[in-house]
């Protein structure tokens, strides 16, 4: 009888992933009975899904061997160009070769991760932070170092005593309607990072998912554009909350030598994004009018948002805060001490509501009474409905261990 060795188990970075909030709230968001607050997609009402179809039809009759081919890895030249374009308008001075498509920011994280970080690197974080982020981190084996927030972003003193105690190699930030918390970094405190960054000799990763959706007050500069921090600031970007997330694409931003080597990373993971996609947005940014779709998107984010604001008084216990967002997609909550936001989902499913626990997107420890609610998905009628199923969860009068 053949003796049979083993096959090789997962490598130690897999075997202690840890699942996903994210994947989970998008499974939720699939349940037809359930009014979902929990994933951060875009309203699928306000998709151009007319105009994104006539831009695939164009390129694919008239050039389908081009768009239908292998490309190159840096991205479609006529999307760098728009984009680069967008960014110039927004004061925010672009070439082309700055930049780099990807599949969606995501890949970007991934690329600066590969390019930027060995094992035992200190990334510093807002805290909370992006889940996602995190788990890019911690694949790469990273130390991650949690930032004290409040309710305008990162704390710069404390960020000044994190980066001359522990020398990090690269600082992430969410600095415009973060995720999960919605806050957005001011200018003051945007240029603050930017000096502590040339003081420092960290890197700069500035992820900006949802600036373009903003409906109250005046757009912040980015911090890459202050000149302290333009050697060592990424920008990354994405097309996913603003044209349509099914296409990925997203880019970044950087100093050329970096941008090279994030060529050659994404040339070993996936050779380019998708040739006809690429090709697709570019010739709707040609030929749409991108800035006026947004006008009605923002204008229906800003209803949606108010109308979540407006019942939150009426549901939740006496003594919970949340955030009030000028722009972007979430309101983060904190319930009173003594509720446990994760203990109490399933109970909302039950109801045929659901968030996402906080808990999740902290770096350091975790608050099991804070929760992350997205408005931009259901019309108000919608959101006024779910917002009354959690009523019986966050009933005032209850805490966790009642189920009665």
């Amino acid at each position: 009888m053949d003796a049979r060795v083993p096959a090789p188990g997962l490598a130690a970075r897999a075997v202690s992933a840890s699942g996903s909030v994210i994947r989970e709230a998008l499974a939720l968001t699939a349940r037809p009975e359930v009014i979902s607050f929990a994933g951060g997609l875009p309203a699928s009402d306000l998709l151009d899904t007319e105009g994104i179809r006539a831009a695939y039809d164009q390129v694919l009759s008239e050039s389908p061997h081009r768009v239908l081919q292998y490309s190159t890895t840096e991205g479609d030249p006529e999307l760098r160009d728009a984009i680069a374009s967008r960014l110039s308008r927004q004061n925010l001075h672009s070439r082309p070769d700055d930049l780099v498509v990807t599949t969606g920011a995501q890949q970007a994280l991934a690329l600066l991760t590969t390019t930027l970080l060995d094992p035992g690197d200190v990334v510093v974080v807002e805290n909370p932070t992006y889940l996602a982020a995190l788990q890019c981190f911690r694949y790469a084996d990273a130390r991650v170092v949690p930032a004290p927030t409040d309710d305008q972003g990162i704390v710069i003193e404390a960020l000044a005593d994190i980066a001359a105690r522990e020398r990090p190699r690269l600082l992430y930030l969410v600095p415009t309607f973060q995720n999960p918390t919605g806050h957005t970094l001011p200018a003051e405190r945007r240029r603050a990072v930017a000096r502590l960054a040339a003081e420092h000799g960290f890197w700069i990763v500035e992820d900006d998912p949802y600036g373009e959706l903003r409906f109250r007050g005046a757009p912040v500069p980015w911090i890459a554009a202050h000149p302290e921090a333009a050697d060592r600031t990424v920008l990354l970007g994405s097309l996913s909350k603003v044209l349509a997330p099914g296409m990925r694409l997203g880019w970044l931003r950087a100093p050329q030598e970096l941008c090279r080597s994030c060529v050659l990373a994404k040339q070993a993971l996936d050779l380019h994004s998708s040739t006809v996609d690429q090709a697709a947005a570019a010739r709707y940014l040609r030929e749409h009018d991108l800035d006026a779709r947004l006008v009605s998107a923002r204008a229906a984010y800003r209803e949606r948002c108010e109308t979540l604001l407006g019942a939150l008084p009426h549901v939740l216990p006496r003594g919970s805060i949340w955030s009030v967002p000028d722009g972007g997609m979430f309101v983060w909550v904190r319930l009173p001490d003594g509720y446990d936001a994760g203990a109490l989902l399933p109970e909302a499913v039950d109801r045929g509501v659901a968030y996402v626990p906080g808990a999740p997107f902290f770096a350091g420890a975790a608050d099991p009474a804070t929760l992350r609610l997205s408005f931009a998905t259901h019309q108000p009628s919608e959101i006024e409905r779910g917002v009354k199923r959690l009523a019986g969860v966050f009933h005032p009068d209850r805490r966790p261990t009642d189920r009665s």
